[in-house]
Formats: structure tokens, C-alpha cells, sequence
């Protein structure tokens, strides 16, 4: 039997339209889930922006105010895409609404706002879900499978890269993400959240670190309006960038593993450059979201000029079957939210959680915090 779920999103700025996408999408591709989401509402502060969202998508109600979904009967989940110095008062709220959420990294600002979001999701027994869409790729999950079952030996060492060029204009205005009162930690939360949980997710918990961060883009001009994006602002007054434009890092994991994490929003030439490259005693896996379906596998018992071979993932590989019916058809990046969105509703259906959770969150997030104190102090530091 089939039930409705009443979802709602706050905040519809571009995250908060892929999650209402991915919400239309999912009775397509995972028709075996016994919910069905039902658009009731969505908030955003901008004038007009939730009525227009409401027009397009079929919102039963718009509000420029989130509390008003707080207090809705009718919405039983929300997906939290708002600017991230208010990830922890929204997911609290929410959560304390008795509505599930689907909240978008990093949750808050520190590993602390983390805990208050993970805290009141555990206290109200509702399920959450965060925004970690890189391990949902079928070559992702394919590469941790291979891992898990020893198939390239002991993992010695890593590296995760995560470049883009999205802030790398000189005219790029000076939003919120670039304030650290509501941006937080600048690359760290946009991007090398999602390396930390990649590295988690492939190799399990890191003990400790030691990082290097900078501000190459000093200086930027305030937006005269409202923003969405990554958008550019001209002959405005000029203000500070309060948070890190890159950061690189040296990474001890529990398992005795070495890696490298590097992110950086300024590399001109870039363009979504993330992935990673393993090695173990026996082999490697490599992969490139650029490159989504592929991933690079050497195995075997050469050591010494073993090749390299690429794998086309295809039904059986994660849950590309729900999208393509044969190896090497193209997934987007859409796709992943879709897959996310399939974890939330499943998890709230049987009341265990699928996917990346709030304690993943609270962990990458830890992690976060550890990079900044090391880059403060100049040394090592422990992630615990």
C-alpha cells in the first residue's frame, strides 16, 4: 500500500530546486517505495521567490517564512537547503515539529551546531537524512565494495581532491558564504565536507590531521540585491572574504592508511575536479565525477607495471538500475539527489536509517573543526 508524504523545502536557491526535483522524480525511479511525496509548502525569505517556486512546481503553499512550515500539520518531512548559519535553528525546529529532515551539508556552522541538529532528530525519533551526494555515485559505492572485500589489498594510502572555479572570478560578490559568522569555514564546509565524508565512507575514521589553509581572493564587492548562486557584483562597496578560499590536509586514518585531502573554490581551469585515488598493497581504484560512471581499477599480482582497466558501472552497481538499464549509459549529478531523496523517504517508511545520517554529519564536521585548529596552531592535532 502507497501513503503520501507531506514534504516541504526551505530555502529555494538552486539546492532547494534539485531537492524538489528530486522529490518529483522519485515515484519514477524507485516506484517500490510505499511513499509518495506530496509538495505542500516552501519558504524563502527573497520576495516572491516561494511564490514562484510554487507556480513551477506545484507547492500547495508559499511562505517567506520558515516557521510557518514548522507549524504546518500537513508537512511531515522538509528538506532544509537555507544558507548554513541556519541549518542548526531550522533543523532544531524541525525536528522538534516531529518532521523528519533532509538537511544540506554541513549542518551549521561547527561540528557543535551538527550535534544540536543530530541531538534534536534523536530526541524526537524522527529520521535524518544529510546532503553527502558523492557516495551515492554507483562507481562510489563499487569502489567501497571492492575495499570492504580486500580486492586491492591493505589500503596504504589516498588522496581526495575537490577543485572548482566557482568563486574564482575577482567580481564574485560577497555573499554569505564568505562571511564567517554565516558562511563558516569558506572551502571547508562547501567542499572538503564532502572529502572527508568520501574518505569516511571509503576508509573508515581519521584520528588525525594536520592542515594548511588561505584567502587568495582577499577582497569583494557587496551584492546591491538578493543572490542565488555564485553570482558576480560590480561597483559595490568592497568588503573582507572572512573564510578559506583553499585548504590542504595530511590525513592518519584508524587503519594505520595515509591520505591527502585538498579543496580549493579559486582554481582557475577547474571545473568540479573531485575525486580520489586509492592504493593498496595489491591495486587501486580511482575515480572522477567528471567521469561518473568510470571507475579505474588495477588488480591482480604484478605489483610492479600492473595495468590499469576501466570499469563501466551498470545494473548491480550501486543503484544505477533505478536510472539506466545498461552499463556506460551517463548519470548526472541530479541523479545523486535523486538516489539521497530515495534513502530519506526509505528511512522514514521503515524507520531505520539508509544513507548518509546526521552522525555522518557530526563526524565530518569534527573533522572540519580539527582542520581549523590545525591551521591555527601550525601542528598535528587529533580529530577526537
Amino acid at each position: 500500500m502507497v501513503s503520501t508524504l507531506g514534504v516541504a523545502v526551505v530555502g529555494f536557491g538552486w539546492m532547494g530546486r534539485v531537492h524538489t526535483q528530486a522529490y518529483v522524480r522519485l515515484p519514477h525511479h524507485f516506484p517500490q517505495l510505499p511513499l509518495r511525496p506530496e509538495l505542500v509548502a516552501v519558504a524563502d525569505e527573497v520576495p516572491g521567490r516561494a511564490g514562484e517556486a510554487a507556480a513551477r512546481y506545484g507547492f500547495a503553499t508559499a511562505a517567506r517564512d520558515w516557521q510557518e512550515v514548522a507549524a504546518d500539520p500537513r508537512v511531515q518531512a522538509v528538506s532544509i537547503a537555507a544558507p548554513n548559519f541556519l541549518h542548526r535553528e531550522i533543523g532544531v525546529a524541525m525536528a522538534r515539529a516531529g518532521k523528519h529532515i533532509w538537511i544540506e551539508k554541513p549542518v551549521g556552522l561547527t561540528a557543535d551546531d551538527a550535534r544540536a541538529v543530530a541531538g534534536a532528530v534523536a530526541e524526537a525519533g524522527v529520521q535524518g537524512a544529510v546532503g553527502f551526494n558523492y557516495r551515492n555515485a554507483p562507481a562510489v559505492q563499487t569502489a567501497r565494495a571492492m575495499i570492504a572485500a580486500g580486492e586491492i589489498g591493505t589500503v596504504t594510502h589516498a588522496r581526495v581532491r575537490l577543485f572548482s572555479d566557482y568563486a574564482a572570478h575577482p567580481e564574485g560578490a560577497l555573499t554569505w558564504r564568505y562571511e564567517r559568522a554565516r558562511g563558516g569555514s569558506g572551502v571547508l564546509g562547501d567542499l572538503a565536507s564532502h572529502g572527508v565524508d568520501l574518505a569516511r565512507f571509503l576508509l573508515g575514521e581519521i584520528d588525525a590531521l594536520t592542515a594548511d589553509t588561505a584567502v587568495f581572493v582577499p577582497e569583494r564587492a557587496r551584492p546591491t540585491g538578493a543572490t542565488a548562486g555564485h553570482t558576480r557584483a560590480t561597483g559595490g562597496e568592497l568588503g573582507p572574504v572572512e573564510n578559506e578560499d583553499y585548504v590542504s590536509c595530511l590525513l592518519r586514518f584508524a587503519s594505520g592508511a595515509r591520505g591527502v585531502l585538498e579543496a580549493c573554490r579559486v582554481s582557475v581551469g577547474e571545473q568540479n575536479t573531485y575525486g580520489f585515488e586509492i592504493h593498496g598493497t595489491e591495486g587501486a581504484v580511482f575515480w572522477d565525477f567528471r567521469r561518473m560512471g568510470e571507475l579505474g581499477v588495477s588488480r591482480g599480482t604484478a605489483y610492479q607495471d600492473q595495468p590499469v582497466s576501466t570499469v563501466y558501472v551498470g545494473p548491480g552497481h550501486g543503484e544505477y538500475a533505478a536510472f539506466q538499464p545498461g552499463s556506460a549509459n551517463g548519470m548526472g549529478y541530479d541523479d545523486l539527489k535523486v538516489i539521497e531523496g530515495y534513502h530519506f523517504l526509505r528511512s522514514i517508511a521503515e524507520g531505520t536509517a539508509h544513507g548518509a545520517t546526521l552522525d555522518d554529519a557530526v563526524h565530518s564536521a569534527t573533522v572540519l573543526d580539527a582542520m581549523t585548529r590545525s591551521a591555527d596552531l601550525g601542528t598535528w592535532v587529533r580529530t577526537g
